[in-house]
């Protein structure tokens, strides 16, 4: 098998990991604003506000935190085990995105029906939605396509100024660290504005049907079947 970085230009893969990229940031903001401060997509984030919650902070729950971290591994272990199983790397996707949307939709059924005004209420859908932004990690993970990790934006942007003319370098890779960095801030922002008109449920329900489709377009996809 050809390795990921050569790639050719019929591969859909990195447009689905850029949607993927912008959904993670409509989830945290989802998770921040309106299910108590905790992410859970970006789990450095979370780790850094369950030292703040675990210290006494204010405004931080460390029960919140934790059960976001668990979950999220939970769905990291069940991505995994999929990627173990799937006989080759189109049924790895599928599979991960499917369970993720199931994961999502579940989240925003269960916030549409209970709400999040209790602390069990909050913490089922916090876990839901971290398990499915784990299978998504656990898929990107194997997959491993350079600057496009759809949750983590560290080491994009040292390698864009790192790496830059300014710092002697060649700028490899500049637009597509660049597209990273503008996809999970463009997520953030749209999914702050819907939290404000819409609600936490159908927020969840959109990054549900957003995952996919974009399985379904992937699929639909004749680069898929050649990679």
């Amino acid at each position: 098998m050809r390795p990921l970085a050569r790639r050719d230009a019929r591969d859909p893969l990195p447009v689905a990991l850029v949607v993927l990229t912008l959904l993670s940031g409509c989830v945290d903001a989802v998770s921040y604003l309106a299910l108590g401060h905790v992410f859970t997509a970006n789990m450095t984030g979370n780790v850094v506000i369950l030292g703040f919650a675990t210290a006494g902070a204010p405004g931080f729950s460390a029960a919140a935190s934790l059960n976001s971290l668990l979950a999220f591994l939970a769905g990291a272990v069940a991505g995994g085990r999929i990627s173990v199983h799937a006989r080759s790397r189109r049924s790895r996707i599928l599979l991960t995105l499917t369970a993720e949307a199931t994961a999502a939709g579940l989240a925003a059924a269960a916030s549409a029906l209970l709400g999040a005004s209790t602390d069990a209420q909050r913490h089922l859908v916090i876990a839901l939605v971290a398990v499915a932004m784990g299978l998504q990690n656990a898929i990107v993970r194997v997959l491993a396509v350079p600057d496009l990790t759809t949750t983590v934006l560290t080491r994009t942007l040292t390698g864009l100024a790192a790496e830059s003319t300014l710092a002697g370098g060649t700028n490899p890779r500049a637009l597509r660290r660049i597209v990273s960095v503008g996809s999970i801030l463009l997520g953030a922002c749209l999914g702050a504005l819907l939290l404000r008109h819409a609600g936490a449920a159908w927020v969840l329900l959109a990054v549900a049907a957003c995952v996919a489709l974009t399985a379904t377009g992937y699929a639909a996809h004749p680069g898929s079947r050649s990679h």
